[in-house]
């Protein structure tokens, strides 16, 4: 499934996240800069720090742009002041709520590429979002051979060269988005999996090296950000709703 055609709408308030449903949110860091001194008050002095060790200051903001905008969000769905949510990074880094685990939990994640975001969301099931910028410049064979698997591999070089583009970036954003969803960090290479990529197949896991029962476990869906970037969303369990909003 893929949402390519669907219009970023804005939110309804009050905000509610049910149990069925997954939330996606696209955030244009560029515009939101202007509030970037109210984001950084959401912060946490751990967050501030990190923000500090940025050496460039575009990297800087789009850190704190990006961060403030999943407190902000965290907060309405929990419905707490942005500043005082809870945050704490599993061993692999992957950031969730510092609260007990229940059916009822929102797990979120986050992207950001060249001034975009996209923040997800939903209760109870794992979730992962990839977002990346469409760049002429990749070097795509290497980047394959490197990271997908050799099947993975072998299906993109069999494309004709006017679709390879796209495919790679559906491949990778998909990858990366399963990748995060599991939060496991490096200890599954990219290339123990297999996702689609051909054009016109549906967004889906394939395969997982020593886990057949894998793949069926798995909503896999492309995002559509915008023109200039690709996106996609992994999230655990079956097909469910999905509500794309625009943040700001």
């Amino acid at each position: 499934m893929g949402f390519t055609n669907l219009s970023w709408r804005p939110a309804p308030k009050p905000l509610s996240l049910g149990r069925d449903e997954v939330h996606v949110w696209r955030a244009s860091l560029k515009l939101l800069e202007a509030h970037l001194a109210r984001f950084d008050q959401t912060l946490a002095a751990e967050e501030r720090e990190r923000a500090a060790r940025f050496r460039f200051e575009k990297d800087r903001n789009q850190y704190i742009v990006t961060r403030g905008v999943l407190r902000t969000l965290l907060g309405r769905y929990l419905e707490q002041p942005p500043a005082i949510v809870g945050l704490r990074y599993n061993p692999q880094g992957k950031p969730e709520l510092d609260m007990p685990a229940d059916p009822d939990t929102v797990h979120f994640n986050v992207s950001h590429s060249h001034g975009l975001a996209l923040l997800t969301f939903t209760r109870g099931r794992l979730i992962g979002v990839d977002i990346e910028a469409i760049r002429d410049d990749v070097e795509r064979d290497k980047l394959a051979k490197r990271f997908f698997s050799p099947r993975e591999a072998a299906k993109l070089r069999a494309l004709p060269q006017a679709v390879q583009q796209k495919a790679f970036f559906d491949c990778w954003t998909r990858k990366e988005a399963y990748i995060k969803a599991r939060g496991e960090g490096l200890s599954i290479g990219l290339d123990q999996f297999d996702v689609s990529l051909a054009p016109g197949e549906p967004p889906a896991l394939l395969r997982v090296e020593g886990a057949s029962e894998e793949p069926s476990g798995w909503f896999i869906a492309d995002v559509a950000p915008g023109p200039e970037h690709a996106g996609a969303l992994a999230v655990q369990g079956p097909t469910v709703p999905t509500h794309c909003w625009q943040y700001g």
